[in-house]
């Protein structure tokens, strides 16, 4: 029986071709949670992402996000990918690539509603400066800045965000999650990450995801935890050479 909660999964199970990828998956996120989801490479983190963003669809099992099923919750979900499939040679500004987040069927034009969205989004993630400046010529951080207010240009209630802060400084990685704390006071957010150590200090709790799903707040991560998690020790959170053997072409 799914609960009320903002995001719900019941016995969700997935396999790609004959993969069992995630097994069994129980979890309830509530409304205003910010969360990290954890775990070694092919362990599942993305495609338990794809599973809430109705992507891809659950051999078994049951998602709701906001009450409903994730087709009809689809519009007020916001997300982040994990790699921007942009072509740094298209003269784009830094406008346009966060008012691609408006973008609907079958409607290729954008009003002055979408273009307000668009500004408050930038606004949001420190960028209205830079409206018309190339995205090519953004720095790596001002790059993930202008991919979140894409993300956040719909006005979400959950947003989704996979491994924002890779290929970034530790001083820009601090940004960006003092942003992420501050916008989760406002909307569900769930954001992948290697770097358990550095996220227990902003997230509120923590997803397990190696096959099977476990939620945990943060003060109850510890060595040992991280052990059963990722087969190893705290060395080993950023890349798990065992798991990584195991293949992680989807995840």
């Amino acid at each position: 029986m799914l609960s009320d909660n903002e995001i719900a999964l019941s016995h969700v199970s997935f396999a790609y071709k004959e993969r069992n990828v995630l097994k069994d998956v129980n979890l309830s996120i509530k409304k205003g949670e910010f969360a990290s989801i954890v775990g070694p490479n092919g362990g599942g983190k993305t495609t338990l992402l794809k599973l809430i963003l109705g992507l891809i669809k659950p051999d078994t099992g049951q998602i709701r996000v906001l009450g409903k099923p994730v087709e009809k919750a689809r519009q007020k979900i916001g997300y982040m990918p994990q790699y921007a499939h942009l072509d740094m040679a298209f003269p784009a500004t830094a406008m346009d690539v966060v008012l691609m987040g408006r973008l609907e069927k079958n409607r290729f034009w954008f009003s002055k509603q979408d273009r307000a969205k668009a500004l408050s989004a930038m606004n949001a993630v420190g960028m209205s400066d830079f409206l018309n400046t190339g995205f090519n010529e953004l720095s790596g951080g001002q790059k993930q800045r202008i991919l979140i207010a894409r993300a956040l240009c719909i006005g979400p209630d959950v947003l989704l965000l996979d491994e924002p802060t890779a290929n970034v400084d530790h001083e820009t990685e601090e940004n960006l999650f003092s942003i992420l704390q501050d916008l989760s006071t406002k909307m569900t957010i769930l954001v992948v990450s290697h770097d358990l150590g550095f996220v227990s200090k902003y997230v509120k709790s923590v997803i397990c995801v190696n096959r099977e799903v476990v939620i945990h707040p943060t003060t109850m991560i510890n060595g040992t935890m991280i052990k059963d998690i990722y087969h190893g020790d705290l060395k080993m959170v950023r890349h798990d050479h065992r798991c990584s053997e195991e293949g992680h072409t989807h995840d």
